[in-house]
């Protein structure tokens, strides 16, 4: 990675950190490990808001692989974390593990995954530029639908790991990703084909790959968004670059 990539994330990092301290009353914003050492930080609070994160992506893992908050930590095989770039610009979040994923401990590795996968190289993206990771950690019974107790128990985590990964462009799959990054109850018909607003992060939504195997007639609706994601994605990093 780049100098200025490097400098670009912990940009990103610093500005999330404001951002979730403001919503939070905190009036004193405190930097993330390693712009103390080019910029000068404010006093600091005798108890700093942010001591106890984790650093690090295995850190945060760590702490939390052996959940049992909710009753799906205890019928689990694995506790599918997430999986690809630590430092990805785009961001992808799927519903919550199925069989494949909860044997493997890996996120979309089944017959939806595979063909997440194809989707990804269509619009020339590997699963190493990104990172994949699920609202739930954990596989709900028969692939039902989250509970809202499950999804309020994991979302800790996925903010935390949104929070380290900093992207630029999240993409929500699926009408249950949608629903609870957004906070609505809308369709997902009526969520797609624009971009919303995550904390300050753009956020898009499309069919999940398992929809796309279900029903052929989402494939076209799923390929115009994603060519709106990479378009997006692509003016973004430009004007990075121009602003470099």
């Amino acid at each position: 990675m780049s100098a200025h990539a490097g400098l670009s994330h912990l940009v990103r990092q610093t500005e999330w950190a404001i951002r979730q301290q403001q919503e939070s009353g905190f009036d004193t914003a405190f930097l993330p490990g390693g712009l103390d050492m080019v910029l000068t930080l404010p006093e600091r609070q005798t108890e700093p808001v942010y001591s106890d994160l984790a650093d690090t992506l295995e850190t945060l893992y760590q702490r939390h692989c052996d959940c049992t908050v909710c009753p799906l930590g205890h019928k689990r095989q694995h506790f599918v974390f997430g999986a690809g770039n630590e430092q990805a610009d785009v961001l992808f979040i799927g519903e919550a593990p199925g069989a494949d994923e909860d044997a493997q401990g890996r996120p979309f590795v089944g017959a939806a995954g595979q063909l997440f996968t194809r989707i990804l190289k269509a619009i020339d993206f590997s699963r190493d530029e990104v990172y994949i990771a699920n609202i739930l950690k954990c596989r709900p019974p028969n692939n039902r639908d989250p509970k809202p107790d499950e999804i309020a128990a994991c979302e800790p985590i996925l903010r935390e790991q949104i929070r380290l990964i900093q992207p630029i462009l999240i993409c929500a799959l699926g009408r249950i990703a949608a629903q609870a990054l957004l906070q609505t109850t809308m369709s997902l018909g009526r969520l797609r084909g624009r971009f919303h607003d995550y904390h300050g992060i753009k956020l898009m939504v499309t069919y999940h790959p398992s929809a796309l195997l279900r029903n052929p007639a989402y494939k076209r609706p799923t390929w115009e968004d994603v060519q709106l994601l990479r378009r997006e994605y692509d003016k973004m990093i430009q004007t990075r670059t121009d602003a470099s």
